[in-house]
């Protein structure tokens, strides 16, 4: 009992994520039951719900902060891993319904319509950026310099996590869109090409601090090793995560993608584009 007390008693406390948490985790139980909701959207969502918390706030996140491998595993979790599962549960409107109805009607309706968040939003979800975001975020924090900084400042660690939690929904949320464009901002043959894409970037990256004989992190070393075995054996591991499994579940993203590209195609609902103009034929007289 008391090993199972000490992973699940969180590393550093923190209040702003245990309210976030249990606000979203209530909106969707409330959602959930009013809209019948099926069993594998519900197993996404609270598998992908689960993940996450375990990643920032059990005895997970010590060993993140004081070991590379782990750290890249808990990075992949929160940056790949548990958005898509929340997302390929598709939650909003199911959060939606969470809300009390007169909530709705007199706080979401006006703020959704408001011209600040729709500006916001068009930032946030540009394909472009969310993209370059979803990519930068994996290759800064792996910078030797940006990992040691966030490694002695709890707050510079915590922005860390954040962003990449952040990025990955706003990524995910593009790419799984199950409906056409417009109203979906990304073409639902880009959402397939996509994680091809974005894969290229955390491959290299991966394989250079794999087969790097240096260590390129020795703030781990600084902090406190978790573990004992050699320190390039850690490194090795950590850039294996960066590039196998993160390429992995990319995969299963984009082949999520394509399965909502299938079905919009057989309902007819891919909006054609024909750019091609009659034009009148002459006749000879």
């Amino acid at each position: 009992m008391a090993l199972l007390l000490k992973w699940i008693v969180p590393w550093e406390f923190s209040w702003v994520f245990l309210a976030s948490f249990l606000l979203v985790a209530v909106l969707y139980w409330r959602g959930s039951r009013a809209l019948g909701v099926s069993l594998a959207r519900r197993v996404s969502f609270w598998s992908g719900m689960a993940i996450i918390y375990l990643s920032l706030h059990t005895y997970l996140d010590y060993y993140a902060e004081h070991e590379f491998f782990m750290h890249r595993l808990q990075q992949v979790l929160l940056h790949h891993l548990a958005p898509l599962l929340v997302v390929a549960s598709y939650p909003a409107g199911v959060l939606r319904a969470g809300l009390p109805f007169e909530w709705r009607v007199r706080w979401l309706r006006p703020v959704q319509k408001s011209a600040v968040w729709q500006a916001v939003s068009a930032v946030l979800f540009n394909p472009a950026l969310a993209t370059f975001l979803f990519i930068g975020f994996i290759l800064v924090w792996l910078i030797p310099s940006m990992q040691t900084l966030a490694m002695l400042d709890w707050r510079i660690y915590r922005f860390m996590n954040w962003t990449m939690l952040g990025s990955g929904f706003i990524y995910w949320a593009l790419v799984l869109d199950h409906r056409p464009r417009p109203p979906g901002r990304m073409i639902p043959g880009l959402r397939v090409l996509s994680p091809a894409i974005t894969m290229s970037p955390q491959i290299l990256a991966g394989a250079i601090v794999t087969f790097s004989k240096t260590d390129l992190y020795p703030i781990f070393e600084i902090c406190g090793r978790a573990f004992t075995f050699n320190v390039l054996t850690g490194q090795m591991v950590g850039g294996v995560i960066t590039w196998v499994p993160a390429a992995m579940i990319e995969s299963v993203g984009a082949l999520l993608a394509l399965r909502q590209w299938l079905a919009l195609s057989r309902r007819g609902r891919i909006r054609r584009e024909h750019r091609m103009q009659q034009r009148p034929v002459a006749r000879n007289t």
